[in-house]
């Protein structure tokens, strides 16, 4: 047995003793940095190709067409800090404006202007929302995709048997070789 096993290990900002064999230690992925990534994302990418999917929008008649042309998030407006927020039980947000035209077909008009689409809410330096004054976080959850699972069975004799389930809403394509 080793007599010197005992170590120091950085453990996040401090330093711990190990006492394991092992020498080499995994290190901890920042998980918070996926959220904060995907929340930039969705700030940068996400919402400018929602306003692409739904712009232009036409009314019954053909006559009117609304086009979204850009969007600012308003980070200097936040009406509350985060602090202010929980005591509040308010939303730490910022408004979102977007910038539309209105084109009028009949009379070649167009019109721009800048409106309200509502309170975005803000991610924290430590990748939380604060809604109604209560720090909520966003919990990613794997969904089982529709598939076949195979299972293998072993029966009196010792022999293998593979059994197939097709869960709900399984596509079963081309099978023609």
């Amino acid at each position: 047995m080793e007599k010197n096993r005992i170590r120091p290990v950085q453990a996040g900002k401090g330093l711990r003793m190990s006492y394991s064999r092992q020498k080499e230690v995994l290190k901890i992925p920042n998980l918070i940095e996926v959220q904060k990534d995907s929340y930039q994302w969705f700030l940068n990418e996400g919402l400018r190709e929602v306003f692409a999917d739904i712009s232009p929008i036409a009314d019954y008649s053909g006559h009117l067409s609304l086009e979204f042309t850009d969007f600012t998030l308003c980070r200097d407006d936040v009406k509350y800090s985060i602090p202010e927020c929980k005591d509040r039980d308010a939303t730490y947000a910022a408004p979102l404006k977007v910038k539309v035209r209105l084109y009028n077909k009949e009379t070649d008009e167009i019109n721009e202007h800048e409106i309200f689409m509502g309170d975005l809410p803000l991610m924290t330096e430590t990748g939380t929302f604060v809604i109604n004054g209560a720090e909520r976080v966003i919990v990613s959850q794997l969904v089982r995709s529709p598939g076949i699972y195979y299972a293998v069975s072993h029966d009196k004799v010792g022999k293998n048997g593979i059994s197939a389930v097709a869960t709900e809403n399984t596509i079963f394509g081309d099978t023609s070789i």
